[in-house]
């Protein structure tokens, strides 16, 4: 879906008649949450005009007590109104995602939406117009218990493409696509997935920009729809042991103006030299930006194999077992789906980083290994390390250290973020190494 590009005066006209009354102004943090500032309409000539500020300081990540004036620039084309909120006398509620800028109205170099904006800028400058982005998030239905709060029951027992009565979440699922049609979004398809209670809905490819902050609202959608109808989601990878977690497949392409530069009709599988090389820079980078793609302790119960998720650094054009797969569709289609990444990655430095790790391909006319065409969890280490097989990261922290060395993926999210990015994981960690699990006490409580 292309977004409309909205004036002030045509939003202000939106507003008074749309009885709308208050606008929600939306950012992202260095973690990917989603914060906001609402301001009641009388306040929109100063939301408009670049002058509505914030406590920075408040916000983990970002800046210290001392430099906390912080402004907020609303990129004015993700102007929306949310089709469920309204009081009870029918006013309605609206959004607008915000660049972050400093007190001195510099862009804020801690702003995840700056940094995928830089790296945009970069791919321009290397001749590409557009970086296309399409994702498949996942995500959990569970019930609530009696006093509303969310349980790890499923609220279903379907499988792949199933309905009712086995997926108890279709309607549910129904009223979330509708809700995003309404806000503009072109749904491609919606559907039970492999786990109880695991649905996907997929949404037609955007430019990055575009495609990041569709998956923040699509996130927010899904959690406001599923609890309106008495669920809760989540986008946990791994909320349940021992069935397949929940990924965010990304599909990406770049483009000179109308061409898809991924495309080569004379090729053997379809893919130009750009195609090839970007996938050479793609894998050499894919251990060092999986902090970004897996930022979670519970990333890394998914990563594992059995489960459909990729635990390889490898690709392939007709098996779904490596890391990057080629898609059969060619023409404007021609693309290359990222397997690893899952739904608690900040999309903006996530996107960032990845693109980077193309361009870096391109720029250096990296070669990718050989296209791997059989199932490497049947492989055993011999064969995988011949084949120039390595692993992902088994491990928050390790993947973490991976990130640390990287230049070209810290030039990427600068150095704000990724020092901020990096200290917090790391903390992660040691907390989580803290607690002793249910596993542990049960499989050496009695033996030692």
């Amino acid at each position: 879906m292309a977004r409309k590009s909205y004036t002030k005066e045509e939003i202000k006209q939106i507003v008074a008649d749309e009885n709308v009354e208050f606008i929600r102004v939306t950012f992202t943090d260095v973690f990917g949450a989603i914060k906001n500032v609402e301001v009641p309409t009388s306040q929109l000539d100063k939301v408009l005009n670049n002058n509505l500020m914030f406590d920075g300081s408040s916000i983990e990540g970002f800046v210290r007590i001392n430099e906390s004036d912080m402004y907020l620039y609303p990129d004015l084309s993700t102007f929306m109104i949310f089709p469920w909120a309204t009081d009870e006398h029918g006013g309605k509620v609206a959004r607008l995602i915000a660049d972050i800028y400093t007190a001195d109205r510099e862009p804020f170099a801690g702003d995840p939406r700056y940094a995928l904006r830089k790296v945009l800028a970069e791919a321009k400058a290397a001749g590409f117009t557009s970086f296309n982005v399409g994702t498949e998030p996942e995500f959990f239905l569970f019930k609530l218990d009696a006093n509303g709060n969310p349980t790890t029951e499923l609220n279903d027992k379907g499988g792949y493409f199933d309905l009712a009565p086995l997926d108890m979440g279709e309607n549910v699922r129904r009223e979330i696509v509708l809700t995003l049609e309404k806000m503009g979004f072109e749904i491609e398809a919606a559907h039970h997935e492999v786990a109880e209670g695991q649905h996907e809905v997929d949404f037609k490819y955007a430019s990055a920009l575009e495609a990041a902050d569709n998956i923040q609202t699509f996130k927010l959608v899904v959690k406001t729809i599923a609890r309106k109808n008495g669920y809760f989601a989540t986008f946990m990878p791994k909320p349940v042991a021992g069935i397949n977690g929940s990924g965010m497949h990304t599909n990406m392409s770049l483009f000179r103006d109308s061409e898809n530069a991924f495309e080569d009709t004379s090729d053997e599988m379809g893919l130009s030299k750009t195609a090839y090389n970007y996938l050479g820079g793609l894998l050499p980078h894919a251990t060092d930006f999986t902090a970004l793609a897996n930022p979670t302790v519970n990333s890394y119960k998914r990563l594992t194999p059995g489960f459909e998720a990729p635990v390889y650094v490898a690709w392939s054009a007709s098996n779904r077992s490596p890391m990057v797969r080629v898609p059969a569709s060619r023409g404007k289609s021609t693309r290359l789906e990222l397997r690893s990444v899952d739904p608690t990655a900040n999309p903006y430095t996530t996107l960032a980083a990845v693109l980077a790790a193309g361009l870096d391909g391109i720029k250096n006319e990296l070669e990718p290994l050989a296209s791997v065409d059989k199932n490497i969890y049947l492989m055993d280490e011999t064969e995988r390390t011949k084949a120039g097989i390595t692993d992902l990261p088994d491990t928050l922290l390790a993947a973490v250290r991976e990130l640390a060395k990287d230049d070209t993926v810290i030039a990427a999210i600068g150095t704000h973020i990724a020092d901020k990015f990096i200290e917090a994981k790391k903390i992660e960690y040691t907390s989580y190494r803290q607690f002793v699990s249910q596993w542990e006490t049960d499989a050496y409580l009695e033996n030692y």
